[in-house]
């Protein structure tokens, strides 16, 4: 449910004795007003909403004494540019330092529009803000009052009373009556009262739509961030699930592996079980494989060492080629070697023996026109 709180603004000259000021006071649901006055049942009036329910929007009503409004036309101009315009006109028109004014315009919806101009002083808006923030209040919005009269027809005048106050409104001004001055600018024009029924159907509409918002520029209110309880409680459950998940992850990583590993040593106990070795474990079972295949020329010695040798010797003379490679059983690499000098593949053979293998070479020409050569390297020095 949409939920609306008017208040009117005390006049200036009535804020050095505030304490007498009561201010009027409507109190609107969906549009429809259910309650109002003139005291402080405001007060009431501004319920802290329940929860789940959206916070109740003031509109505060600058008075006419104040502020009046003055509308400008500019058939031709786009409603930014006209807009711009009038603010300027305004500004030209009004007395005083232009810095201490705050002018404010309306934007029309279409081209040729009249656009509604308010001026009034950054003083002001400040004792208004302040008479608002003493009472724990912050508007939505500050329309003045002036601007809720709706036009009168062409070439006539009329009064409305919008929060107490007599508020006179022509085809282009609406300001605040003064029955001396209210027959000297009607001239021979009538002035008629305008019927209580269209005025509030226009004081809906400004509330709906203002048509000058007067906090806009250095009053605009900077936009305040309120986080949800509600989303606070989820994203603390969500932030102990991920760190929960981030230190699951490892643990089951670890518990996965250690699993494996015993899977695997178990494996490796029971293939030297079978070899005929008895091992508490399987580190033990390993060493014992080893040191038995080493000894009848396999094992891990059989070959990764002397090939590794191989390579080695081979870095160190990039033109020599490796065209075979075996194994045998008794620990022997055979490999055929492939050179365009025999002197490439003799510094690979003096390397080999540089380091304690023994070493057979068969030459031969290969059909390429390359110098071969099948060589044997003990796989134990």
């Amino acid at each position: 449910m949409s939920r609306t709180l008017v208040l009117w603004l005390p006049p200036l000259a009535a804020l050095s004795g505030e304490d007498a000021f009561r201010p009027a006071w409507l109190r609107v649901d969906d549009g429809v007003i259910v309650d109002s006055g003139q005291d402080d049942g405001w007060i009431d009036a501004w319920e802290k909403p329940a929860d789940g329910e959206a916070e109740d929007r003031l509109v505060a009503l600058a008075p006419a004494a104040d502020i009046p409004v003055r509308w400008y036309h500019y058939p031709d101009a786009a409603p930014a540019q006209a807009a711009a315009a009038a603010r300027i006109d305004a500004l030209r028109g009004s007395l005083g330092d232009a810095a201490a004014l705050h002018v404010v315009a309306g934007q029309p919806t279409e081209d040729g529009q009249a656009v509604p101009v308010a001026v009034t002083t950054h003083a002001a808006m400040a004792a208004w803000r302040d008479w608002l923030a003493a009472r724990g209040l912050s508007a939505a919005a500050i329309v003045p009052s002036a601007a809720t009269v709706p036009p009168p027809e062409p070439d006539a005048l009329w009064t409305a009373d919008v929060g107490g106050e007599a508020i006179v409104r022509t085809a282009d001004r609406a300001f605040l009556s003064d029955p001396e001055l209210d027959q000297l600018i009607a001239g021979e024009r009538v002035i008629a009262p305008l019927a209580a029924e269209p005025m509030r159907e226009a004081l809906m509409l400004s509330l709906a739509t203002p048509p000058i918002d007067l906090l806009t520029g250095a009053w605009k209110p900077k936009r305040s961030w309120s986080l949800d309880p509600a989303l606070v409680w989820i994203g603390k459950r969500l932030l102990i699930a991920l760190v929960a998940v981030s230190l699951l992850i490892p643990i089951v990583h670890a518990v996965r592996l250690t699993s494996d590993t015993s899977r695997a040593d178990e494996a490796t106990v029971d293939l030297a079980q079978k070899a005929g070795i008895k091992a508490q474990d399987a580190e033990a079972a390993e060493a014992e494989l080893d040191r038995r295949l080493a000894a009848a020329g396999g094992g891990p010695l059989a070959f990764s060492v002397p090939a590794s040798a191989l390579y080695d010797a081979m870095r160190d003379t990039p033109g020599v080629a490796l065209k075979t490679l075996s194994h045998r059983t008794d620990g022997t690499l055979s490999t055929t070697l492939a050179a365009p000098r025999v002197e490439d593949i003799n510094k690979v053979l003096l390397a080999l023996q540089a380091r304690g293998y023994r070493i057979t070479a068969q030459p031969m020409a290969g059909t390429d026109g390359q110098q071969m050569a099948n060589v044997t390297i003990r796989a134990v020095p």
